[in-house]
């Protein structure tokens, strides 16, 4: 005889457990302190085996006889009910750990070897800040072309367009990440190819070597009163041409007086190779008035407030703000003025130029011995360099390389 909804609510405990039938293997259990829970006797392959249906009256007789039904089909189809429910569970445990979120943190910490810290930092801010809060809950497998798409156009109306770009370039390198750890079968990003607005990106604001003497006046007159540090971290940048990373993290022990040579290690750099960055005699002198003043710390340039850190990355930015350059320059720039200046004004090469911004190395061969490539000529470029810039701020005008070897040969250079 089956149940009915009045019999579940009357069954009361007793001393030992019992059953209450509802035919089909479905039974109501009924124990000594009170609970009640739907129960599926079934066989599979010979064996006699039961499974849990819920408790009473969570789960109504109306439910239990639909799970019932559920489980039969499982068992007709060849299935069994009490392994499919294992896979499910499994299933859904590992859906809710491989989120994008879990997973995307994975793929970082197993990548950032390549990068140097800042960056690594800076990308995993930025998939927390965007990516994270839009996608960063779902689990990586039911993640869709338009998910994605939607959380990279609220970075795209902000107006951060290369932002956008790169976020959903990054989300492609998570995916792909998941493909080679089995954890999703496709990358969905390849199908949002061109969904982005097009836009055109604008190099660094940079000076031409036209406006040297205005900025060098400007520079050493200090109307803007920035402090001596930051004057000299300014003029490091312009005489060195780094990039702003790796000056301001700069250490004491990377620098060689006698052989008047900067070593950048590896991980400082951007393309994760050693650089050589000869000094020329201007930065020699800078670089011991900075360590009268900050010499007892590991940092070349420490933070004002927090001297064991660093200077902070705006710290050029808002100098050249403040002397009125906003727009006009950026610490980044610095590499754009002397790579066009020195080809320019001095007459070097591209390629000899283009090592010493460290730029990728363009094959294999080259990449073997790019550290001391054209250090000779490097050397003497650097010094040249710092000389000519040394020239223009006392005359406040730039010098034509034809005049400038003019007076190479008189000894006026």
């Amino acid at each position: 005889m089956k149940l009915t909804d009045t019999a579940c609510k009357n069954a009361k405990p007793k001393e030992k457990p019992y059953k209450l039938s509802d035919g089909g293997g479905m039974f109501l259990h009924v124990m000594p302190h009170g609970a009640r829970l739907w129960r599926l006797k079934y066989r599979y392959f010979g064996k006699e085996k039961l499974i849990s249906l819920g408790g009473y009256p969570q789960t109504s007789l109306q439910e239990a006889r639909i799970k019932r039904e559920s489980a039969k089909i499982l068992l007709k189809d060849g299935t069994d009910p009490s392994s499919a429910r294992k896979e499910k569970k499994r299933q859904k445990l590992l859906s809710n750990e491989n989120t994008f979120e879990s997973i995307a943190c994975e793929w970082h910490e197993h990548t950032k070897a390549r990068w140097t810290e800042n960056y690594a930092k800076d990308l995993l801010h930025r998939l927390n800040e965007d990516m994270f809060k839009e996608i960063g809950h779902m689990p990586i497998r039911d993640i869709t072309p338009p998910d994605i798409l939607c959380a990279v156009r609220k970075i795209e109306s902000r107006g951060a367009y290369e932002m956008a770009r790169r976020a959903l370039q990054t989300t492609g390198q998570v995916f792909r990440f998941a493909v080679a750890t089995g954890r999703v079968a496709s990358d969905p990003t390849r199908d949002l190819k061109g969904a982005l607005k097009p836009f055109k990106k604008s190099h660094f604001a940079a000076l031409e070597a036209k406006d040297l003497p205005e900025f060098l006046n400007t520079l050493n007159k200090n109307e803007a009163r920035l402090y001596p540090q930051t004057i000299r971290a300014v003029k490091l940048l312009m005489l060195t041409f780094v990039r702003t990373s790796e000056l301001i993290g700069a250490k004491w022990d990377e620098f060689d007086f006698e052989a008047k040579e900067w070593n950048i290690p590896p991980e400082r750099m951007k393309m994760r190779n050693p650089h050589i960055v000869p000094l020329s005699s201007q930065v020699i002198e800078i670089l011991n008035e900075q360590k009268e003043l900050t010499g007892q710390w590991d940092w070349v340039f420490p933070n004002q407030v927090r001297p064991k850190s660093h200077m902070s990355n705006n710290t050029v930015l808002m100098a050249l703000r403040r002397m009125g350059y906003q727009g006009r320059m950026t610490g980044h720039g610095f590499r754009a003025l002397a790579m066009s200046t020195i080809k320019e004004k001095l007459g070097y090469r591209h390629e000899i130029v283009d090592r010493q911004l460290a730029h990728a190395p363009r094959n294999k061969v080259d990449a073997a011995y790019d550290r001391a490539k054209f250090l000779d000529e490097r050397k003497v470029m650097m010094q040249e360099w710092a000389n000519y810039l040394d020239s223009i701020a006392s005359e406040g005008k730039v010098i034509s390389l034809t005049e400038r070897r003019k007076r190479t040969k008189e000894g006026l250079c």
